[in-house]
């Protein structure tokens, strides 16, 4: 029996170890405790095709419009096709969506869809509902025996040795489920394993570790702790994202940086888009409402539209907020009481107030190439959910297609690794004694962790990044970020061990800003969620995947936990 370890407790993560336990030998890894994630925090919905009057087809070019011409249509379709079969499988999960006064799922709207298709669970806790649902099951199967589960534990690094002749050809050499695309190397050429994930170094309990592994699954979210405002929680930091590029995994789409429009402001407490669905408005600060003059789509236009015009507008009023408008929405409180009660512990009624919302970093787009199985050109790792990029989102996501993002692709990397064991030949390459050994080393909590001139704090960090890799960006502001985060050596001074968590949290951070940067400032266009306003208008249509800059000359982990 192979072990499978899977880093990460959201939907995807979740999905793939349950679709896996009993199978082989599962592993959970989470950071902070089980279900702790993005996915818990999900307000809006699951989107998809589940009654008469909706087509796949429509689906589709709903979600491929929001992309803004750089969707991958086959994983698109692929996400279309079986999301309702994982939304029933949810439903017989224990996620108890809302019904309504008929019987039937309610079917809520969002921006960008051109039907009704969101099912809700609890009015405005979906993600809660289901990650509920999911932790249950797993913990059944971690009490069975089916599953090992290391809660508050953190990826340090993924662990590689160099591929046999027999590994030499990745997935690039055949097409999966559905005309399963490849991943794609730099430049755009068919992926290669040079090498093999064998494992991954972990920091538990203040130590290091190595866990050896025949596949690993990373599910680790997104990175919104990389900005000043955020919806994201404290968790999100991008460690799996990171770890890949460092172990040479491609990486595309990174200027693409969801903002979404509406979290209130001075608190990053979300406000989901299924609140405008319902009907609510965005003023101004003289109370006119906007998005009319900007959009035929009003506020409900897709996000990056929404986004950029609030932002725009509060730059017009001097900073000043705009309002979000729901005191006309009938039975506000009880279509979104989780918001409702997330506004009055701020001092502000749903019901009876406007509420000043400005755009705050959401969702990342971009993250580690992988086919429609979840395959990277890495041998044996796999990556599925917000730190993927299988081409679904291109330039935008479409409301509430996340949360399927992570059942369809959770689903499918899950079953792709039980058929490449079940078919596999020849022996798993050991995990590279010397390389383990130099890891462990230089991570070693004896190891003294530095500072130096170029020290950047975790505030200092955000601020930076909210202000040249926000909303809004231009060739100057990107450079700057690269000048900053890419100058000097560390200087060594000792730091506590409690202080090694949010030290590398910080490296990884910087280490994808990056990559934001560099792949902002080569895009000279702009397009869905990233605008340029030294190249305001869309170029002609590229490849979804452009060529990448080559940054892996940056420092290791330790130099870069040194300078944060």
């Amino acid at each position: 029996m192979s072990h499978v370890l899977i880093i990460g407790s959201g939907i995807a993560g979740l999905t793939t170890a349950l679709r896996l336990a009993g199978r082989h030998e599962v592993t959970v890894v989470t950071k902070d405790g089980v279900g702790e994630s993005n996915t818990a925090m999900a307000q809006g919905g699951i989107a998809g095709v589940l009654a008469a009057d909706d087509t796949v087809e429509a689906h589709v070019a709903d979600t491929l419009v929001a992309g803004t011409g750089l969707g991958d249509e086959a994983a698109v379709r692929v996400l279309c096709t079986e999301g309702p079969d994982r939304i029933l499988e949810l439903a017989a999960a224990g996620v108890d969506f809302d019904r309504d006064r008929t019987g039937e799922w309610s079917r809520g709207l969002e921006g960008a869809h051109s039907i009704p298709r969101i099912l809700h669970a609890g009015g405005d806790a979906t993600g809660k509902a289901i990650i509920e649902a999911l932790t249950n099951a797993l913990r059944a199967a971690v009490a069975a025996g089916r599953v090992r589960l290391l809660e508050h534990t953190m990826l340090l690094d993924l662990v590689t040795a160099p591929t046999g002749p027999s590994e030499a050809t990745g997935p690039s050499e055949a097409t999966g489920p559905a005309g399963s695309a490849v991943p794609t190397g730099p430049a755009g050429s068919p992926a290669r394993h040079t090498s093999r994930c064998t494992g991954v170094s972990l920091l538990r309990n203040g130590v290091h570790e190595f866990l050896a592994a025949d596949a690993v699954i990373l599910a680790t979210g997104g990175a919104g702790q990389l900005y000043a405002h955020t919806t994201n929680p404290e968790g999100a930091t991008g460690d799996g994202l990171a770890a890949a590029i460092r172990a040479g995994t491609a990486v595309s789409d990174m200027e693409f940086y969801q903002f979404h429009p509406t979290a209130l402001a001075g608190s990053g407490f979300l406000i989901s888009e299924a609140v405008r669905g319902a009907g609510a408005l965005l003023l101004d600060a003289n109370g006119h409402r906007f998005m009319p003059d900007i959009d035929r789509r009003g506020e409900l236009a897709p996000r990056d539209v929404v986004a950029l015009a609030i932002h725009r507008r509060m730059a017009e009023q001097n900073g000043l907020p705009c309002y979000l408008d729901a005191r006309s929405v009938p039975e506000v409180v009880t279509h979104f009481p989780s918001i409702a009660r997330g506004l009055a512990a701020h001092g502000f009624d749903l019901a009876a107030d406007l509420i000043p919302v400005t755009p705050a970093a959401h969702y990342f787009m971009g993250g580690i190439n992988t086919d429609l199985d979840g395959r990277t050109n890495i041998a044996g790792l796999f990556a599925v959910g917000e730190v993927a990029c299988s081409g679904v989102h291109g330039a935008n996501r479409l409301a509430s297609n996340s949360l399927l993002e992570g059942a369809v692709f959770g689903a499918r990397a899950a079953e792709a690794i039980a058929t490449e064991f079940e078919t596999r030949t020849g022996p798993i390459p050991e995990p590279s004694r010397a390389s383990h050994s130099a890891t462990a080393a230089s991570l070693s909590l004896s190891t003294k962790l530095g500072s130096s001139s170029n020290r950047i704090s975790r505030e200092e960090l955000q601020e930076l990044a909210w202000t040249h890799l926000g909303v809004e960006r231009e060739g100057h502001g990107l450079r700057t970020v690269l000048d900053r985060l890419g100058e000097g050596r560390p200087l060594v001074t000792d730091v506590e061990p409690a202080e090694l968590r949010e030290g590398f949290e910080t490296s990884n951070l910087a280490h994808i800003a990056r990559y934001i940067a560099a792949q902002a400032l080569a895009r000279q266009e702009s397009r869905g969620a990233h605008t340029r306003t030294d190249f305001p208008t869309s170029g002609a249509l590229s490849t979804r995947r452009p060529e990448s800059v080559d940054l892996m000359s940056t420092s290791s982990l330790l130099q870069e936990a040194a300078s944060c």
